[in-house]
């Protein structure tokens, strides 16, 4: 992450909803945030996999419950593959079994999505100071 020191480097992030107008609101709460550039979106948990090994971002923002392949499952994937990228999960849950299971899968963190506008952007800069 060292490439971020640099002030003109922004935070690349990738958003994985299967639902378009919550990501709509993501992408809207993230472009008022000049440190950070949404470099695209996934609907499913396969289309997230791919997005992430194709564009590379630092950050992906991972809804726990997706169609094709849950979130999770995704999330493994993700880190197992391309280790440079941070997952943070997002959900309307807030279990202890769903935290459980996306640490497990190498989750960096997790947000519920009733919390979103007040966290995301600190979750997104701590797991990059990481």
């Amino acid at each position: 992450m060292e490439a971020l020191a640099r002030p003109d480097t922004r935070i690349r992030v990738l958003i994985a909803d299967d639902h378009r107008l919550f990501a709509e609101a993501l992408q809207a709460i993230l472009d008022a945030d000049d440190r950070i550039d949404v470099v695209g979106h996934a609907g499913d948990g396969r289309e997230a996999v791919q997005l992430a090994a194709q564009l590379q971002p630092d950050i992906v923002l991972m809804d726990i419950s997706m169609p094709v392949m849950d979130g999770i499952e995704a999330a493994r994937e993700i880190r197992s593959s391309n280790g440079g990228a941070s997952v943070l999960m997002l959900t309307g849950s807030n279990s202890r079994a769903d935290v459980d299971r996306a640490r497990q899968a190498g989750a960096a963190g997790y947000v519920t999505k009733d919390r979103i506008a007040a966290e995301l952007i600190d979750a997104i800069l701590e797991v990059v100071a990481r």
